[in-house]
């Protein structure tokens, strides 16, 4: 295989700078709605209210990602008998309409606002704003070598992959743009997918309460 250089943006001051200024900006001023979601959570779900999971980072380092909880206690050991109506090719395992979803965390998954609490994974410098999205140790083990080019850079909250239509694109196509992500990744590019992924989420988020 080819040898892939990522793009020094990646590691970049600049990167960094982004990251956290936007993250700790969020967290401030969306400190209501992270109360909102906590409190229809556990009015819907007697779980807890933020998900944790085993997810591999940059290169190959198992972190701990923080997600609101979408689904009841007990859905990754469901996950075996659902095999039959996975949604999607390759290693991973999503199904749109998930039948372990709570109430709440339907809307949460759809909408995107599940992923929020991933912006203290920024602040802790294991994840950025933009980049791969990090896949569950599980699923991260099938990748090829050449699939795992996207374990040379720091996950993403968002991706290209994620502007770009997410569920609708086959697998191959997801690994295609995160290759192409780590080794033209700029400034541009994270500002791009920003703008992008803030108009996606909230149009969503209005459509679904109209």
């Amino acid at each position: 295989m080819k040898t892939i250089k990522p793009s020094d943006y990646n590691f970049s001051l600049s990167k960094r700078t982004l990251d956290l200024l936007v993250s700790s900006t969020f967290l401030l001023f969306l400190s209501p709605l992270f109360l909102i979601t906590a409190v229809l959570i556990k009015l819907t779900s007697k779980s807890s209210v933020l998900f944790t999971q085993k997810r591999i980072g940059k290169d190959g380092k198992i972190f701990t990602i923080i997600k609101f909880r979408t689904m009841k206690v007990g859905a990754e050991q469901e996950r075996g008998r659902l095999l039959s109506k996975n949604q999607v090719d390759g290693p991973v395992f999503k199904i749109y309409d998930d039948p372990r979803y709570t109430k709440t965390g339907k809307f949460l998954a759809h909408t995107g606002l599940d992923e929020l609490p991933q912006l203290i994974n920024v602040l802790r410098d294991e994840m950025s704003l933009v980049g791969p999205r990090p896949l569950p140790t599980y699923e991260a083990e099938l990748l090829t070598k050449e699939q795992k080019v996207r374990e040379l850079v720091k996950p993403g909250i968002t991706s290209s992959w994620v502007v770009a239509g997410a569920h609708n694109l086959n697998f191959k196509k997801w690994m295609d743009l995160d290759r192409k992500y780590v080794i033209n990744a700029s400034l541009q590019e994270d500002l791009s997918v920003l703008i992008k992924t803030f108009r996606s989420v909230s149009g969503f988020v209005v459509g679904q309460i109209v």
